[in-house]
């Protein structure tokens, strides 16, 4: 059996490395000697170029410190949204009380993109950082809250209905059912949120930065470089596939327990 997934492994990591060779090939041939080549750079000048730029900076940082940038501010953020929005699911979907006060502002809002924020934002906080962890905040938060309130509205009632007669009263049967039947669902929020997070903060550096993956994209934009928006769309795409791969591997971890009782 490990020997079966060791190849399925190996095959996939073969048919994405495939894809990416065939991409790069598609990007060069199409870049070499026509009209496109004139509008923007071939793949191994863009790699070559983002490589440098580890050691050669980009405005007041190189990409690494940019990119820095952009996860510290997205892990701020998206942690405070995560247990905020955890607690409301939760609570939301398990206690009719409080999901008859929050549900309906929560529906209100959970609709408006984050980007959509950026007006209020700006006139509420300025143009400093916490405008962007705002907006980060509200990309994480409604998808890990409709996860969550999804997750404790999914709980079996044989097994709440069970630990009534038990005699466990509402905290227990929140603490000891709703709450681990509702992990894979909180995950599944998470994962989404991670994704949403990473994708506005570039768009909210792109706003008011002068640090951060978004602003080599700008300043790019700026400068007429299609080399260094390029640069900035390469590390984007990087590190999302990193964190979403993260957070696949932290979820396999936590939840193993799910598939051994499948």
């Amino acid at each position: 059996m490990d020997r079966q997934q060791t190849n399925q492994t190996l095959k996939r990591i073969a048919a994405g490395a495939f894809s990416i060779a065939a991409f790069i090939l598609l990007w060069h041939f199409g870049t070499k000697g026509t009209d496109l080549g004139k509008l923007m750079p071939g793949p191994f000048q863009v790699i070559g170029q983002f490589f440098r730029s580890f050691v050669k900076k980009i405005g007041p940082e190189t990409v690494l410190g940019h990119i820095a940038w952009s996860l510290s501010r997205v892990l701020i953020a998206f942690s405070v949204a995560s247990v905020a929005g955890v607690t409301l699911g939760l609570t939301m979907g398990w206690y009719r009380k409080v999901e008859a006060i929050f549900r309906p502002y929560f529906e209100m809002i959970r609709p408006i993109p984050p980007i959509a924020w950026i007006p209020m934002a700006i006139i509420w906080f300025g143009l400093g950082e916490m405008t962007v962890y705002f907006l980060i905040f509200l990309a994480a938060f409604s998808n890990v809250t409709m996860n969550a309130y999804a997750g404790a509205k999914a709980v079996d009632p044989t097994l709440v209905g069970a630990a009534k007669m038990l005699g466990a009263n509402d905290r227990q049967i929140f603490l000891t059912i709703v709450l681990p039947s509702s992990v894979p669902y909180i995950f599944a929020g998470l994962q989404i949120a991670l994704s949403s997070s990473w994708a506005t903060v570039v768009a909210a550096e792109m706003v008011r930065s002068s640090r951060g993956i978004g602003w080599v994209i700008i300043s790019g934009m700026e400068l007429n470089n299609m080399t260094q928006i390029l640069v900035g769309i390469i590390g984007i795409g990087l590190i999302g596939f990193l964190l979403a791969v993260l957070m696949r591997n932290i979820e396999a971890r936590l939840i193993s327990w799910k598939e051994g009782g499948q």
